[in-house]
């Protein structure tokens, strides 16, 4: 029997229970059509593009791997339900969407009647557990050391409630880089693993050199750590002189923050400099709540000037703790083959100890 033929890779239609998670700015067609053509599952991070991208990335896409490929969305983005329709154009490839604020039943039917599986991640148990009630196939549960938005239940506590929990393929998130990684989520009853940081830092990732060697030269564990001055939710980075002024600024410097970001993108978001001054009066009399909610608006521009315009100290680092311990930048064929050399080594040096100990 092939442990690596899991329930995951039945479902996705690839050949490992390996998948690469919709990292905004960093998940393109180039990265996903690299995973899925090397064995693995990957998505496309719509949740930072425009419809217009997002068509495109999807034709690159198809055009790129013969295997299919998921899509990333959030419901709260603006063109939330035009991302919808192209996955559903598109599902003859599209086999799955993966989500946080999920969608409602309704859409959650779309989605099936389509054949497109619903993929949630989640970092809470009673998430998963709802994720399940709302029609989620696949559920992957993301532990604190992930990257970006995390809870504070570690991987090797949450992933073994979860498996308790529900009766579908459950992926496990958070910390995972290696085969071991790989053969240890197995061994739990996981279906799979999902990663996020490992596949950013590699030959096909589109982050700048400028940025990826900030992610190369953290070796220190403790320098990323989870803050919450970016947006108000807890989100791992790391330490740069960005977010430690962040940090340090209050809630002065982060108004001038988020007011900048939006400045930055006025073309975009067709705002006039009466508007930003009006913004910037009434957030600074509403206090802290607001300031929140205009940082989360902007965050994606922040984390953009880094991980696109390759300014990684003018901006956030999202990174989950295993940066601290990659040192490589392989082909995401190369780091597939790896994994799964590796995963096999495992299972097979664990299945003739277990053989051993059977004979005694």
């Amino acid at each position: 029997m092939n442990a690596l033929d899991t329930a995951l890779t039945r479902a996705l239609g690839c050949r490992y229970p390996i998948v690469q998670t919709a990292m905004g700015w960093v998940a393109d067609a180039r990265l996903v059509a690299a995973t899925s053509n090397a064995g693995g599952f990957g998505f496309l991070a719509a949740a930072v593009m425009s419809t217009a991208q997002l068509e495109r990335a999807i034709a690159d896409a198809r055009a790129t791997t013969n295997a299919p490929f998921g899509v990333n969305f959030h419901m709260f983005q603006s063109n939330a339900n035009e991302v919808i329709e192209l996955v559903l154009k598109n599902a003859d490839r599209v086999r799955a969407v993966s989500y946080g604020r999920g969608p409602d039943a309704k859409t959650i039917r779309r989605f099936a009647d389509a054949g497109v599986l619903r993929m949630p991640t989640v970092g809470a148990l009673k998430h998963a557990q709802k994720a399940v009630e709302l029609g989620a196939d696949i559920v992957t549960v993301q532990g604190a050391e992930g990257g970006g938005h995390t809870g504070s239940v570690p991987t090797t506590l949450l992933l073994p409630q979860v498996l308790d929990a529900v009766q579908v393929p459950v992926v496990a998130a958070g910390g995972f880089h290696d085969g071991r990684g790989l053969a240890g989520a197995l061994a739990y009853g996981a279906a799979g693993i999902a990663m996020g940081t490992r596949f950013l830092m590699t030959a096909e990732s589109p982050v700048p050199r400028a940025t990826l060697q900030k992610y190369l030269d953290v070796k220190d564990v403790g320098h990323i750590r989870a803050s919450t001055a970016l947006d108000g939710l807890p989100q791992r980075m790391i330490d740069n002189p960005f977010l430690l002024g962040l940090e340090r600024g209050g809630l002065l410097r982060r108004l001038r923050v988020a007011l900048g970001s939006a400045w930055h993108w006025r073309r975009q978001t067709g705002t006039t400099a009466a508007q930003m001054a009006a913004t910037f009066f009434k957030a600074l009399g509403e206090g802290e709540s607001a300031i929140r909610t205009m940082m989360a608006a902007n965050a994606p521009v922040i984390i953009q000037r880094a991980m696109v315009e390759g300014r990684p100290d003018e901006g956030v680092l999202p990174s989950g703790q295993v940066a601290a311990v990659i040192d490589a930048l392989p082909s995401v064929a190369e780091l597939i083959e790896a994994i799964v050399a590796q995963a096999q080594a495992r299972l097979a040096a664990l299945g003739v100890a277990q053989a051993e100990g059977n004979g005694k």
